[in-house]
């Protein structure tokens, strides 16, 4: 294989109820359960016009502005998986746009992830497929490579491995480890649980502050 113009096959899948379950689970709680240092912050926001995603990453990284190796991603997808895109976070050219979004969709695409720019922004916000960018241009992209698929790649300040299960709602999108899902997601889930246990405390009017001050009185500040 060529550097540069590099194509891996094959790549580990998580287990299908093991990706499922993530759907479930704010990505807000993922990530504090990840020491809050594996999200794509807030370079890439969600394009889409709602729902969640969860999926197993297909990597392509591309030169910057080109986006030959990102069809030929979509050529290779399986249901399920994300297209997660390293384009260098550069704006000038879309590196896809509402025809692509839609063959990733007839592939069976769970989403895609874009450390770049899109377009066609109109007809991606009035739909419910997941799409996550660090911004948007008319421009469009070249078709000349050089690019490479299932190779580690960085979007957004985090490094994503070819089958890493990629999450994203609202507040962004992060990717979750191959080899720390499962231990990752009963953490995730174990969080959601006591925050529902704290709202209904808000809503009975009886949560326990007690360890603001507490907190404070540690640091030596009185009230």
């Amino acid at each position: 294989m060529t550097l540069g113009f590099r194509i891996v096959k094959d790549r580990p899948r998580p287990p299908k109820n093991i990706v499922a379950a993530f759907r479930d689970v704010p990505v807000a709680n993922i990530s504090d359960n990840m020491s809050r240092m594996f999200a794509g912050g807030p370079l890439l926001r969600p394009y889409h016009r709602r729902g969640r995603m969860s999926g197993v990453a297909l990597t392509v990284r591309t030169r910057p502005g080109d986006n030959l190796m990102v069809h030929k991603a979509l050529d290779m997808a399986e249901a399920g998986d994300v297209i997660v895109v390293d384009a260098g976070g550069d704006l000038t050219n879309a590196i896809l746009g509402e025809l692509m979004l839609a063959y990733a969709r007839s592939r069976g695409a769970a989403g895609v992830v874009v450390d770049g720019a899109i377009r066609d922004v109109g007809s991606i916000a009035t739909d419910d497929f997941p799409v996550y960018a660090r911004g948007a241009t008319h421009r469009g992209p070249y078709k000349d490579g050089p690019g490479e698929i299932n190779v580690p790649v960085s979007v957004g300040g985090i490094v994503v491995a070819p089958g890493d299960i990629v999450v994203g709602d609202e507040d962004g999108v992060l990717a979750v480890p191959l080899a720390e899902a499962e231990e990752t997601l009963v953490r995730a889930r174990a969080q959601q649980e006591y925050e529902v246990s704290v709202m209904r405390s808000i809503v009975e009017g009886n949560w326990d502050r007690t360890w603001v001050d507490q907190s404070l009185a540690e640091k030596g500040c009185t009230n």
